[in-house]
């Protein structure tokens, strides 16, 4: 690779022990409780887990680990239900060693705690996104945050393709400064291995698996794989956009009317290769009193889309089995509610399935990582990927910037 990786750092010397590794990580992961008076807690860890080689690596050299990650939306300001400090608790159990918190995120009460830290410490520093610079990328949070690393460590797959401070300004600021080297975590290096055999000479057949709510996500990446993928398998929300541009009703079910021309021409270039569901798992609602019901071809109104049906499932399933590479990124329904998982459950089998005759699998994208995950597939495919957005702008062929940041070799 031409960047430099983590193990450069430590066979040139640049990270020894006692330093500093200023190590962006993605814990943003979902929590549960709290709202009920009790204790928020981690609800998923795979991005902690995940997390763990590189983390473990730094420390055993002695040196600090100073990590940062972002937690969900506060805008800008301090809100205590979006803490880190609960990640701090789970990542410490996993860790199987003392991981301190710190309330702040930058200055000098942050500095104290890292001063204070032995070598091979780690510290979780509060949400990157309490402070405005973060997203707006300010030279001066930047700067703050390059205080505190001798050198720094990208391993948040999941936010590479966002140019933060926490992801981008820091890494910049810590080699312009003084040349502080900036490198991959190997969370981030195994990522861009595993997605680079999706584009470089896939195995045929290669299949795709799109789902999720809006095609507007996926349209570069819908014209990339239609030129490279032998299948493209199309469910989720963002099926109906595709109906609705071939004049079939779809009742109450989400459309983006925006959107359908760009639908439409994407069916007149695909052809044959891009497929849609035949029939769907109909609602009413998606309250637990709706009544739901599998629909064949178009839906009524009054009735919204929720998963793709038993006959898609059956022949999406057909087509994953038999390919010798497969990516899949996005639910195949409300996969939150288990009633309307059903498609979802049965692509990952299929994925699984596929994978256990020697396909190439890579599944990534929050919602359907997390549904692997809990459905208990996260083990059955060859990769998966804790970048959703990052796993798509890759496979797009556009650039991730908080892997461009980083050092060359």
């Amino acid at each position: 690779m031409p960047k430099r990786t983590l193990d450069d750092l430590l066979s040139n010397g640049a990270l020894t022990e006692g330093q500093r590794a200023l190590t962006r990580v993605d814990f943003n992961v979902p929590l549960e409780g709290g709202a009920d008076g009790s204790e928020p807690r981690v609800a998923d860890d795979l991005r902690l887990r995940a997390a763990l080689p590189t983390v473990e690596r730094i420390t055993q050299t002695g040196a600090k680990a100073i990590l940062m990650s972002h937690l969900g939306r506060p805008g800008g300001e301090r809100d205590a239900s979006l803490s880190l400090r609960p990640v701090a608790e789970r990542f410490e159990e996993l860790l199987g060693r003392p991981v301190h918190f710190c309330e702040e995120t930058v200055g000098e009460k942050a500095e104290a705690v890292i001063e204070q830290l032995t070598g091979g410490g780690v510290v979780l520093l509060e949400n990157t996104r309490f402070a405005p610079g973060e997203k707006a990328n300010s030279d001066a949070f930047a700067e703050a945050l390059a205080a505190l690393g001798d050198v720094f460590v990208g391993d948040a797959f999941g936010a590479v393709h966002r140019a933060h401070a926490s992801t981008v300004g820091a890494a910049r600021a810590m080699q312009l400064d003084d040349g502080r080297p900036a490198a991959m975590g190997r969370l981030v290096e195994r990522e861009l291995k595993a997605l680079g055999r999706l584009v470089e000479e896939p195995a045929s057949p290669f299949v795709a698996v799109l789902g999720g709510a809006k095609v507007s996500d996926k349209l570069g990446v819908i014209e990339r794989l239609l030129g490279v993928a032998d299948r493209l398998l199309i469910g989720g929300a963002m099926s109906y956009t595709f109906m609705r541009a071939q004049g079939r009703n779809v009742g109450d079910s989400l459309v983006e009317d925006d959107r359908v021309g760009d639908a439409e021409r994407l069916l007149a270039d695909a052809g044959d290769p891009l497929l849609l569901p035949e029939d769907h798992v109909a609602a009413s609602g998606l309250d637990d009193e709706a009544e739901h019901q599998p629909v064949e071809g178009a839906l009524p109104n009054g009735q919204m889309g929720v998963d793709i049906g038993p006959a898609t499932a059956e022949r999406y399933g057909e087509a994953i089995r038999r390919a010798q590479t497969v990516a899949w990124n996005g639910p195949m329904g409300v996969v939150e509610q288990e009633r309307f998982a059903g498609g979802t459950r049965a692509v990952a089998q299929a994925v699984a399935d596929a994978t256990d005759d020697g396909a190439y699998t890579v599944a990534g994208g929050g919602d359907s990582a997390a549904a692997l995950s809990q459905m208990g597939f996260a083990d059955d495919i060859s990769h998966l990927s804790t970048g959703g957005g990052a796993m798509l702008q890759f496979l797009e062929g556009e650039a991730l910037p908080g892997v461009e940041v980083l050092s060359d070799r």
